[in-house]
This record gives C-alpha cells, sequence and structure tokens, in this order.
C-alpha cells in the first residue's frame, strides 16, 4: 500500500498504520483522512491482517487535531459536510472496524486526535502523552464524534468539563477518566501495543468481529444490546472457529485459529 500522508506496514498479522505528518504534528487533512479510510477497507479484507495498531509518527503527536486552515472559512451547510463525511468515512468506520484497533497515543491527541483515538476499540497512552477536545477556544465544537464517544467513556460530568473548558488533560488524568486504557513509558508505547494485538490474534476472529458487534449495539438508540449479544452468540454456535475452540479446550489445546 501507497500513501503520501500515512505508512502502513503489516507483520506477523499487525497492521501497523502510522500518520505520517510530522511537520504539521500529524494533523488530520481531508487527503489524510481519505487514506486512512482506504487503508481500512484494505485492511479490513487483508488475509494476513488480525489486528491494526494506530500511531502518529514520532513522539510529540499522535494526532494534533484537525488542519483547521481546510475549513477555516466553511460555511454552515460545508462545515455540517465536513463533520458528516469524517465520521462516515473513517470515525464510524474505526469503531465498527470487524478487526480490533489499538490506538497507540503518542504524544498530543487533540481535537480530531483524540477523535480518532477514541473511535478505536483499545487506547494506550504513552506517559507524556496530552488529550483534549479544545474545539469550544475556536467557536466551534467537536465534530468528528467526539461529544458522542467522551461521555460514554468518561461519563456525561467529565465530558461537558474538558470540552467546555477545552483544556488539555495529562495521561494518567486520562487513565483515571477512563479515557485510555492504559499508560506506559514512551519507549514501551509500541511494545505494549503489540503485545496487546498478540494476546488478541489468538482469539477467534469471528467471535472478535460479533463482540464488536455487541458492545456497540448497547451505545445505539433503539437498539437493545442484550437481544444484540444474544443473537450475536447464536451465531457463533455455527462457526467452524466456534467447533475448534471447543475441540481444543477438551483435547487442552491451543485452537488454531
Amino acid at each position: 500500500m501507497t500513501f503520501e500522508n500515512i505508512l502502513v506496514d503489516v507483520s506477523e498479522k499487525i497492521a501497523l498504520v502510522t500518520i505520517n505528518r510530522p511537520n504539521q504534528l500529524n494533523a488530520l487533512n481531508r487527503a489524510t483522512i481519505a487514506e486512512l479510510s482506504r487503508a481500512l477497507d484494505e485492511l479490513e479484507v487483508h488475509p494476513d491482517v488480525r489486528v491494526v495498531i494506530l500511531t502518529g509518527s514520532g513522539e510529540k503527536s499522535f494526532v494534533a487535531g484537525a488542519d483547521i486552515k481546510e475549513f477555516a472559512d466553511f460555511s454552515t451547510s460545508e462545515g455540517e459536510k465536513l463533520a458528516a463525511e469524517g465520521q462516515t468515512n473513517l470515525f464510524d468506520k474505526v469503531d465498527h472496524f470487524s478487526k480490533p484497533v489499538i490506538a497507540a497515543v503518542n504524544g498530543f491527541a487533540l481535537g480530531g486526535g483524540l477523535e480518532l483515538a477514541m473511535s478505536a476499540h483499545v487506547r494506550i497512552a504513552s506517559d507524556n502523552a496530552r488529550v483534549g477536545l479544545p474545539e469550544t477556544s475556536l467557536g466551534v465544537i467537536p465534530g468528528y464524534g467526539g461529544t458522542q464517544r467522551l461521555a460514554q467513556l468518561a461519563g456525561k460530568g467529565k465530558a461537558m468539563e474538558m470540552v467546555l473548558t477545552a483544556q488539555m488533560i495529562k495521561a494518567d488524568d486520562a487513565l483515571q477518566w477512563g479515557i485510555v486504557n492504559v499508560v506506559v513509558p514512551q519507549a514501551d508505547l509500541m511494545s505494549t501495543a503489540r503485545e496487546m494485538a498478540s494476546k488478541m490474534i489468538k482469539n477467534s476472529p469471528n467471535a472478535q468481529r460479533m463482540a464488536i458487534e455487541a458492545i456497540n449495539a448497547g451505545y445505539v438508540d433503539g437498539v437493545n444490546g442484550f437481544k444484540a449479544e444474544i443473537r450475536a452468540f447464536g451465531e457463533c454456535f455455527g462457526t467452524p472457529e466456534f467447533l475448534e475452540g471447543t475441540k481444543a479446550f477438551m483435547e487442552k489445546r491451543k485452537a488454531n485459529f
């Protein structure tokens, strides 16, 4: 895969996707969003990819936000279209990706950067990470799902605080608030992400896909998450992976997924 703004490396069933705009602190412009969207489409059907790790180049920044100069003169309708297309083409795509997605958050994850990290299934942050949604300081609000996913992760009160103050918080606070899953030293960030990915690879990809769908169902208006879980649970019984998993358990060996 060849791109201008991102790097994609596939090895040992793990796809490492790196946003590579270091001179702009890896800020998300429309071209980068389009490339990430295309990369995800290709990785979803890639037979040798079981887990995706998202990160930013360098140690300073995961993604420092959206590229503001691209939309500084947008009209109301253009702004709404920007948010809708971004959510559909990237952020919701990450959220509902059929394979596990881990965000390895190095340095700044602000605005669209935090929104991208929150759309991943798991977030690992380096101890120098700083996260925030500073949009209200620019006269706008988060437009890539930030108001919704932050409230889901941290609760309504903390989401209100972060959005209304537009302040950054440190990695340890993000961990305490439930925004990230774990905080590690900068030097250990990628090895920790790969270690977690390796644990995920051992399990049934079909069951993981079903689990992602079931967990997400509980956050969709009008959808009964418990019923979605029951349906997905039942569907698992009709798969070769269930037969292999249960057979391996009874034979006291590791399953071959």
